[in-house]
């Protein structure tokens, strides 16, 4: 089932008809199958672009007037099967509609009204007078509002055909990409022995699903791992549940930010000092590779690490030795290391910043931690979790998410990741006071505008249609590239286009990702 509600708050919707009002002073309306107007009622009060839709259409004659012609032409166009259809609204504009399609099941259609033809622009403003005064509408402003209708010219219908079925493959897509989510999540719940969370972490998409397998494949094993992921997806998260699924977990696991701390003080902190190495050295000190012997050793940040604590580093890997501070006589332990990182070791090593036989010695299994925007599945679930958590913590009832809230969430693309989701839910939780259900009016600013400000900045009003169209087109090739993060197949899939001819319009407008990146 279609939510047209819905469709009036799609970001490209929204555009597209800010172009087309901008261009021709056209109003846009939706009808269902059976030509019933969707998205507007009798008696509700809208503001329209096209001053004599908002005359006529706020008006009860006028609103029965346009619901009778909406009927028609979709009756019409579904009887063609054409891609397009024009005719004449009685009250003397000109409307054209454009067939939605699912699956090759008709849904509907896109009214284009409000517009003159070229060929007959004076026998249509007469017309427009007369009923629009028949429908005791006249004065100065309905005069002003004839005036303020526009004609679409002969070398333009294309560009104007374009524009308007682009809103109707809009609403197609997101119908699809709905579809497509609903299926996979349904496909995931089937499968034997889902797992929504293990241990700390919480999912049920695919990546997750991937990463616990992996996880169940390494728990045994005694091997090195990098973890490597943007901050806030828990990598500190994985590092203590393999950890407390291996061997060792009754002994201890020990966590090091090799960041937070300078390369003396970093030196001391791992492998210790002797009592008299420095000033301020008192006493004999452990380090925390001492410490962790016989358990886990989490090295968070490792790509921050100096080239000369690489060495001692990988000396403790390869030999289980290590030197405190001042000391003489060296020390052995037997610890398993973990390491993680945000950066992109292997391109340090390229750069010579990082070692690569440390670099090949602690990557033995790898282990990537999808970002939140490539497991989206997963925001509803990890919402749920820490509001839960929140209700518990303050001993109120349990906060429940508005539908639109829950979509604006959903569309954001979460830079801070999990941790960022949950000090969003915490803010929520305290903010929204004693209202049960959060609203979309309550998230913070970034998210709430994060649709409308998008990176297609502005409408172009001026210069040649075909530049307009084109500078459009590249714009909504960018975002979307970005959206996706460079899979072509997917973005060429949600454009309605082919690999190919994406591939050719990426070059034509220099849209490489090597290129953008460097921006």
């Amino acid at each position: 089932m279609f939510d047209w509600d819905e469709f009036e708050h799609l970001h490209v919707i929204r555009k597209l008809k800010e172009i087309l009002t901008q261009w021709w002073n056209v109003e846009i309306f939706f009808a269902d199958d059976r030509g019933f107007l969707r998205g507007i009622e009798k008696g509700q009060e809208k503001a329209f672009k096209n001053a004599v839709c908002n005359l006529v259409v706020n008006s009860e004659r006028g609103f029965d007037s346009l619901s009778e012609f909406s009927k028609k032409i979709t009756q019409k166009i579904r009887l063609v099967s054409s891609e397009s259809l024009t005719d004449q609204w009685d009250i003397g504009l000109t409307a054209t509609a454009f067939p939605i399609y699912l699956s090759d099941e008709f849904m509907g259609t896109v009214l284009a009204v409000g517009y003159f033809e070229d060929s007959n622009i004076e026998t249509q403003r007469t017309t427009l007078k007369k009923s629009l005064k028949e429908m005791g509408l006249s004065g100065e402003d309905t005069e002003e509002a004839i005036q303020s209708i526009k004609s679409i010219k002969s070398h333009e219908i294309s560009y104007f055909s374009e524009l308007v079925s682009l809103v109707a493959e809009e609403i197609v897509t997101l119908h699809s990409e709905i579809s497509v989510r609903e299926d996979r999540i349904s496909e995931l719940n089937k499968e034997l022995g889902i797992r929504y969370k293990y241990d700390a972490m919480i999912g049920k998409s695919k990546p997750m699903q991937e990463l616990y397998t992996l996880l169940d494949k390494i728990k045994e094993s005694e091997s090195t791992c990098l973890i490597q992921g943007e901050n806030g997806t828990g990598k500190e998260l994985i590092a203590r549940a393999i950890h407390y699924n291996s061997r060792r977990k009754d002994k201890i696991f020990v966590t090091q930010n090799c960041s937070a701390f300078n390369e003396n003080l970093l030196d001391s902190e791992l492998f210790g000092h002797v009592k008299g190495s420095f000033t301020g050295a008192v006493r004999d000190k452990k380090g925390l590779f001492e410490v962790a012997d016989k358990g886990t050793f989490f090295l968070d940040e490792i790509g921050d690490m100096s080239q000369a604590m690489q060495v001692k580093v990988l000396r403790v890997l390869q030999e289980g030795t290590f030197l405190p501070v001042g000391a003489v006589e060296p020390r052995h332990v037997e610890v398993r290391v973990l390491a993680a990182t945000n950066r992109d070791l292997k391109d340090m090593v390229e750069r010579g910043e990082f070692r690569e036989d440390l670099y090949y010695r602690i990557n033995v299994i790898n282990i990537h931690v999808p970002p939140l925007r490539e497991r989206k599945e997963d925001i509803p679930l990890l919402i749920d979790f820490f509001l839960e958590k929140s209700s518990k913590e303050r001993a109120t009832k349990k906060k429940i998410i508005a539908k639109r809230a829950m979509e604006k969430l959903l569309d954001f693309n979460w830079p801070g990741n999990v941790r960022e989701l949950e000090n969003e839910m915490e803010r929520l939780s305290v903010l929204s006071g004693s209202e049960q259900k959060i609203t979309a009016d309550m998230l913070s600013p970034r998210i709430k505008t994060f649709g409308e400000k998008g990176k297609i900045q502005g409408v172009r009003v001026q210069g040649k249609l075909k530049d307009a169209l084109e500078e459009l087109e590249r714009e909504m090739i960018k975002e979307g590239l970005r959206r996706v993060s460079w899979n072509k197949s997917k973005l060429a899939k949600e454009l309605g286009i082919s690999r190919a001819g994406l591939i050719m319009k990426v070059e034509k407008y220099g849209l490489d990702k090597r290129k953008m990146l460097k921006k």
